[in-house]
C-alpha cells in the first residue's frame, strides 16, 4: 500500500505539489498566526508591565479641610517626592477651567482667527512633563526658573498646536489664554503617560497660582515616575513625605495588578487568532479534497484495472487515504518550517523576541496528517464504489 501511495505521488509531482500546498498554506498559516499572536502578547506584557508598574498617582483630596486647602500640594512638592529613592521624576498638575468668553487663540485681541475653544489649559510645575516621559519636536519644556518668576510661557501638545495653528517656534509665537498672552518656548511630540497633554496647552504651575489662582473645581494631582520595584513603596511614602503633618489631605495610588487585565488580552487574542488558524486550515482542507477527487477522476482506468486484476474497494480506499494522508504530512511539514520562518523574521525585524510553543511546533504535522486523511474519505469513498466493467470502459 505505502509502495502503491507513493508510485501514486511521484507519478504526478505538479498534481501532488498543488494538493499538497494547500496544507502547507493552512498549517503554515496556523503556526505563523499563533506563533505572531504569542509573541505580539508577550511584547504588550512587557509594555504594559513597564507602564503600570511605575506610575504612581496621587490625588489632592484635602481631607477634613477640603473646603478651607484647595492646595494641598506645597510649592517644593517636585522636590520632596524627588528625595525619595526609586523616584525618575514627579510632577503636580491640574485643569485650568476657563469661562466660555476666554478661548485659547494663536492671534492677538480681538481676532478670531486661530481661537479654538476645545483646547484646554494645564497649570503643571516643572516635572510633569518629564514624568509623562514627553518628547519634543520642538523646543523644550519649562524649568524651576521659569516657574519660580511666573513667567508666562507654554509648551504645546501637538494636536492643540495644530489647532491653533503654530508650525514653527522660530517666530517665537505666543497663545493667549483670554487677554493673558504665553510665548510658545516647546511643541511635545509624543508622550508615554497622560494622552491628554497631547490637546493641550501647559503653563508652569507658578504662573497659573497669580494669574488664576488655585484650582476651584477640579483639585491637583501629582504624577510620579518611578524605576522598576519601587513603585509600591514609593506610593507609601509620598503623602508623609509631602506633608507630615497633614498626610490625610492626600490619597497615593500604586499601580494597579496587570496580571488579570494581561490575561484577558492575551486569552482573546488566542482565540481570536486561532479562529483565523482553524479557518485556514478548513481552507486548506478544500483544496486538498478538491484536487483528491479530481485525481480520482482522472485515474478512473487505473482504479478499473486494479479492480479487474483482484483489489478490492477498502483497498482502493485505503491507497486514496494513505495519499492524501502522506501529502498532508509533507504539507504540515513545510508549513510548519514556514510558519517558523515567518515567526522568527518578523520577530527579528520588529527586534521583539520570537514566543512559539513547542507543542504547536510539534503537534503541527500531525494536524496536517489529519487534515490530509479527513480531506480524503470522500474522495477515497468516491473511488472504491468505481465498478471494474464502467472504469475500464471510460
Amino acid at each position: 500500500m505505502l509502495t502503491e501511495a507513493t508510485a501514486g505521488i511521484l507519478q504526478r509531482p505538479a498534481r501532488s505539489i498543488l494538493t499538497a500546498l494547500g496544507t502547507v498554506l493552512g498549517v503554515g498559516a496556523f503556526i505563523a498566526v499563533l506563533g505572531l499572536t504569542g509573541t505580539a502578547a508577550s511584547q504588550i506584557d512587557t509594555r504594559f508591565n513597564k507602564l503600570t508598574a511605575t506610575e504612581v498617582g496621587v490625588q489632592d483630596t484635602g481631607g477634613k479641610d477640603a473646603a478651607r486647602v484647595h492646595l494641598a500640594f506645597p510649592a517644593d512638592a517636585d522636590t520632596r517626592i524627588g528625595r525619595l529613592n526609586g523616584v525618575e521624576a514627579a510632577g503636580v498638575y491640574w485643569r485650568i477651567r476657563l469661562g466660555r468668553q476666554d478661548p485659547v487663540r494663536s492671534s492677538p485681541l480681538g481676532i478670531s482667527n486661530g481661537a479654538d475653544a476645545r483646547t484646554q489649559v494645564i497649570a503643571a510645575s516643572p516635572g510633569v512633563l518629564p514624568a509623562a516621559n514627553s518628547r519634543f519636536v520642538q523646543g523644550r519644556s519649562f524649568d524651576a526658573f521659569h516657574d519660580a518668576r511666573h513667567q508666562q510661557v507654554a509648551v504645546l501638545g501637538k494636536a492643540a498646536a495644530a489647532r491653533l495653528g503654530i508650525t514653527t517656534l522660530r517666530t517665537h509665537p505666543a497663545v493667549f489664554i483670554g487677554d493673558v498672552p504665553f510665548t510658545v518656548i516647546g511643541v511635545v511630540d509624543d508622550v508615554d503617560r497622560k494622552p491628554e497633554l497631547l490637546m493641550s496647552v501647559v503653563v508652569p504651575r507658578g504662573t497659573a497660582e497669580r494669574i488664576w489662582g488655585p484650582p476651584t473645581d477640579d483639585r491637583a494631582q501629582m504624577l510620579i515616575s518611578t524605576r522598576l520595584g519601587a513603585a509600591t513603596q514609593i506610593a507609601h511614602e509620598a503623602a508623609v513625605a509631602l506633608r507630615p503633618e497633614h498626610p490625610d489631605y492626600f490619597n497615593a495610588v500604586p499601580p494597579p495588578d496587570p496580571r488579570t487585565l494581561r490575561t484577558a488580552v492575551s486569552g482573546d487574542l488566542s482565540q481570536l487568532f486561532l479562529i483565523l488558524a482553524a479557518v485556514c486550515l478548513v481552507i486548506g482542507a478544500v483544496g486538498i479534497a478538491n484536487t483528491t477527487l479530481v485525481a480520482v477522476m482522472e485515474r478512473t482506468g487505473e482504479i478499473g484495472l486494479r479492480r479487474a486484476l483482484g483489489a478490492r474497494g477498502r483497498h482502493i480506499t485505503l491507497q486514496f487515504l494513505t495519499e492524501s494522508a502522506a501529502l498532508g504530512l509533507i504539507g504540515g511539514l513545510m508549513g510548519t518550517s514556514i510558519g517558523t520562518a515567518t515567526v522568527v523574521s518578523v520577530s527579528a525585524f520588529r527586534e521583539w523576541t520570537p514566543v512559539v510553543d513547542p507543542m504547536t511546533l510539534a503537534a503541527a504535522p500531525v494536524l496536517g496528517l489529519a487534515t490530509g486523511l479527513l480531506a480524503g474519505l470522500y474522495p477515497a469513498w468516491r473511488a472504491s464504489r468505481i465498478t471494474p466493467a464502467e472504469a475500464l470502459r471510460r
